[in-house]
């Protein structure tokens, strides 16, 4: 039988005109080759892409450098893995994601490569001159100067900047301002900041971290397209360089596309997603040590358990309690995590959601709960106003935040939660309904009641919503659609229920407006609260949306 041939050795001439075998060779495809074999030899065997910008290519080139050195590769008869796992063959890999790297040589197609310098065999110093490796080595090695990740004082600027968006973010100042703008001497939004320090990003990590918090910005804001563009992006940073916090980069890259995806009320993709993040080994270890991410995970599988309980109440009692005892218990877990990291802002969020929870539970029949039950009975409705009355507190012990609207929306739908007359009621059955009044909301938070100063808290709920909507208009906060759609109806409903009903008129009209910005299941909220809870002479008067042909039940607002 004969014998398999040994493949023959490749000759590399390192000097210029470089060449393979005698045959001159494109600069860049040698340059990777050998860089592959100096990776297999002395590091850790992979060549990223990070590794040939500004070596032998830029961003903008490195696609069709990759496609070329790859066509030369299979001409000079030698074959090269990408990816991660560099025991697979590579005749078995996805060539779709070959582009992406990194790039390996296999230990029988690294004893194959010889590299020459005029013939004979180059040293190891010739050939990371040739690499540009032993100048960046020597650079880093000269007395007083920086190594290459060293921390510059231009840094200071982008961390400035980028601290600068997250405050702003914080006190609601999310967009440019509805009137006026940082021109015009007030302070810029957090899009306008981070837009900036995206300008003062001077590292790789840097530029990565700009994009995660402008698609955590534009989630915020509503626009699931526009934080979808911006996690596209960072995935293509994340692959195409080796940064610093790359597992956090995608354990929140993973997270974002998880609310994108409860945003738009698939439940099922926002849960798997989350599952897979906490199943996959490094972020998996993300998840379990860094505070901050295990808050925003276990909130947001809260939310998601909340939704699908509240789903279920109806038709399947047991599974929609298990649920409902599961984000319980995560709303608890992300608020130890919210204060593991001296997150004021993440604990009023978390403690608002926790309090909204019991009570929709409470109101779906589910309020035997164990985790609701207190000294042997459940008082729901003032556990539910307490933990919101908790997260007003936080907001106004925190320097520089801004009051949230979603306590205020909670509180009111709280306050006139028991009033249920008749569908379509008439103006007289409207008004004689009892909701309970501010006064009433403060005396059931009892230890806290001090959250509700006079200022943001005035003596009626119509005041309290048209405070908030002065705000917004004014542009002194900047609410995402869900949330003034929800100030809409609250105003629009206490509004009437005072008697002030050209008010109430003019908030439905507007909020007729703002609603085809919501996800389907949102506009189906407002669309069956106006038809069916507001007085029958309103909504003769205002001309409410229809309604959809197929009822759903509507997910609960979240955070």
């Amino acid at each position: 039988m004969p014998q398999p041939k040994t493949p023959a050795l490749l000759s590399i001439e390192l000097t210029s005109p470089q060449s393979v075998n005698g045959k001159r060779a494109a600069f860049q495809s040698l340059w990777l080759l050998v860089r592959m074999q100096h990776a297999h030899d002395a590091e850790s065997g992979l060549v990223r892409l990070a590794d040939l910008r500004g070596e032998v290519s830029d961003a903008n080139t490195l696609r069709m450098v990759v496609s070329r050195a790859f066509r030369d590769f299979k001409a000079w008869n030698i074959e090269v893995g990408w990816g991660e796992d560099t025991q697979r063959e590579p005749r078995f890999l996805n060539a779709e994601r070959r582009s992406q790297g990194p790039f390996w040589l296999p230990a029988a197609e690294a004893k194959r490569v010889r590299m020459l310098v005029g013939g004979r065999t180059a040293t190891a110093a010739e050939v990371a001159s040739f690499l540009g490796l032993r100048s960046r080595k020597r650079r880093a090695a000269e007395p007083g100067a920086p190594p290459p990740d060293a921390v510059h004082l231009q840094d200071a600027a982008f961390w400035k900047q980028l601290v600068a968006s997250q405050q702003a973010a914080r006190q609601g100042r999310l967009m440019t301002p509805v009137a006026g703008s940082s021109a015009a001497g007030l302070p810029a939004s957090a899009l306008e900041s981070i837009r900036l320090a995206g300008t003062l990003a001077a590292t790789d990590f840097q530029r990565a971290l700009v994009t995660l918090n402008e698609a955590m910005l534009w989630r915020r804001l509503g626009d699931n397209e526009q934080a979808r563009r911006r996690l596209q992006a960072l995935k293509k940073q994340r692959l195409a360089h080796h940064v610093a916090g790359n597992d956090y980069l995608g354990a929140m890259e993973c997270i974002v596309s998880a609310w994108c995806a409860y945003t738009a009320r698939d439940l099922p993709l926002a849960q798997s997603l989350l599952g897979g993040m906490a199943e996959d080994a490094a972020r998996g270890l993300v998840l379990r040590h860094h505070p901050d991410v295990r808050f925003e995970w276990c909130n947001l599988w809260a939310l998601v358990c909340r939704s699908r309980a509240l789903g279920l109440s109806a038709d399947d009692k047991p599974a929609a309690a298990a649920l409902a005892e599961e984000s319980l218990q995560r709303f608890g877990e992300a608020l130890a995590a919210a204060f593991e990291s001296h997150s004021f802002d993440a604990a009023q969020h978390v403690a608002a959601n926790m309090g909204m929870a019991a009570w929709l539970f409470d109101r779906v029949g589910l309020s035997d709960l164990p985790a609701l039950a207190h000294d042997g009975h459940a008082d729901t409705t003032r556990r539910a106003v307490q933990w919101i009355a908790f997260s007003e507190w936080l907001c106004g012990h925190t320097d520089g935040q801004g009051r949230s609207a979603w306590n205020a929306i909670y509180l009111m739908r709280i306050a006139r939660g028991h009033c249920r007359p008749e569908r379509q009621p008439t103006l007289a059955q409207f008004r004689a309904q009892k909701p309970l009044d501010p006064a009433a909301i403060s005396k059931l938070a009892g230890p806290l009641a001090d959250a509700f100063d006079a200022t943001h808290w005035p003596a009626r709920w119509v005041d309290v919503a048209q405070a908030r909507l002065a705000d917004h208009q004014a542009g002194r906060r900047r609410y995402p659609g869900l949330q003034h759609c929800s100030l809409l109806f609250e105003h629009a409903w206490y509004a009437a229920h005072s008697g002030e009903l050209q008010a109430a008129e003019q908030s439905l009209g507007v909020l007729r407006e703002a609603l085809p910005q919501l996800v389907p299941s949102d506009r189906a909220y407002f669309t069956e609260s106006w038809n069916d809870t507001l007085p029958a002479e309103l909504v003769l008067e205002t001309k409410p949306p229809r309604r959809p042909g197929a009822r759903k039940k509507a997910a609960r607002p979240a955070r």
